[in-house]
């Protein structure tokens, strides 16, 4: 079949994710209501930071392996940035957005396990509203940070809560293979500036905020991330987590959830 180009303005469907299907990596528009009634995924061509361009080819989603939405270059985090939060953590919020860094290697997708390092005593999941960036960036005013801002997508920031206290930086605590989740898939056409964000442990809501909550908003985040480093497309951005944060054990699952986005689920097992 012929491939079809358009902008991704003009697509109907704008979730975007990233799977496997017999071996073969890539990017597809999910397609909820389609002809059969079930939901499909549209193969792109290439990666989705630009025209988009159609193949023609469509899977049944329950026929794909849903990956993690993009590998980005880099993770950039900000710390205690809801109110309540950073008083659980015993402070308040930081006048400037407190960033760190979380490595590429330890992005995973929805459906993955999250591996309990046996170094740490206390692994604590940390839901999160994800903005992807779609396009390179720096300098960005606060004004025009929604022209690099691709989509949405959920997020658990995981972190060996007794490393971060005894390291005295982060960058071990948050760091570890599989401890950033994200997914399922991009949601580029949602408004997050009140969405209800959740997370459960074995079914039961460990935490129940809202996006307006956010301290730092996102338009000052690019703001103030790009004065410092270059964002490319596929980078992720996590803006912070409500409160009631808490421990995982071995044998766990985890579900992160927000409002008009999706939901993002991970089991726990040992590393």
């Amino acid at each position: 079949m012929r491939a079809v180009s358009c902008p991704l303005a003009r697509v109907g469907q704008v979730r975007i994710a990233r799977y496997s299907h017999d071996g073969e990596v890539a990017f597809g528009v999910v397609e909820i209501g389609s002809e059969d009634g079930g939901v499909q995924v549209a193969e792109l061509a290439g990666h989705p930071f630009g025209p988009i361009t159609f193949t023609g080819t469509r899977h049944p989603l329950t026929a794909v392996k849903l990956l993690a939405p993009v590998l980005p270059s880099k993770v950039v985090a900000i710390g205690k940035n809801y109110a309540e939060h950073a008083s659980e953590m015993g402070g308040d919020v930081p006048e400037k957005p407190l960033i760190f860094l979380k490595p590429s290697t330890s992005v995973t997708a929805s459906g993955e396990p999250i591996a309990y390092p046996p170094s740490s005593s206390r692994v604590d999941y940390e839901g999160e509203l994800a903005v992807v960036i779609g396009r390179l960036c720096r300098d960005v005013p606060e004004s025009r940070a929604a022209e690099v801002v691709f989509g949405y997508t959920c997020a658990n920031d995981v972190t060996a809560r007794d490393q971060q206290a005894s390291d005295g930086q982060w960058s071990r605590a948050k760091g570890y293979d599989s401890f950033c989740p994200l997914g399922p898939w991009i949601e580029t056409d949602v408004d997050v500036d009140d969405l209800r964000l959740t997370t459960t442990l074995n079914g039961e809501i460990k935490q129940d905020g809202k996006t307006s909550q956010i301290v730092h908003k996102i338009p000052s985040l690019i703001a103030y991330i790009t004065a410092c480093m270059t964002l490319l497309p596929g980078d992720v951005i996590l803006t912070g987590t409500p409160a009631g944060v808490g421990p995982m054990s071995v044998g766990d699952e985890v579900a992160v959830e927000i409002e008009g986005i999706g939901r993002l689920v991970n089991p726990v097992v040992q590393r």
